[in-house]
């Protein structure tokens, strides 16, 4: 078992979604049903998942949990990548957040590969 306290992956997962948590102060009202509960959820999921996965028996589980993250971290970088489209934020702003979800796939992709 790991533990996800330790674990610079679910550091990182909850720095990403604090960030996103204060962007999305910025968004509109009336996304309040529609981008911002997609895209709060999706955060709020990487560093859970993470910390689900590292209190399963085996590294195929926690691997299993640690995909569930990956999948939810594309899914919020399309999110993203959709507001600045709509123009809902602007892409400057969202840059630098994009960067580190795309980080934060190749590391939780890494570390996937040492599980196997």
């Amino acid at each position: 078992m790991h533990h996800f306290r330790q674990l610079q992956i679910w550091k990182e997962g909850m720095g990403m979604t604090k960030q996103i948590y204060l962007l999305l102060a910025k968004f509109p009202s009336s996304e309040k049903f529609g981008l911002i509960s997609q895209i709060s959820r999706c955060a709020v999921s990487v560093p859970s998942n993470i910390a689900e996965g590292s209190s399963r028996s085996s590294d195929k589980e926690f691997a299993h949990f640690l995909s569930i993250a990956l999948g939810s971290l594309f899914e919020l970088e399309t999110q993203l990548l959709l507001a600045i489209e709509l123009e809902i934020i602007n892409r400057n702003e969202m840059d630098p957040i994009i960067e580190s979800i795309i980080q934060l796939q190749k590391k939780i992709s890494a570390f996937k590969k040492t599980l196997k």
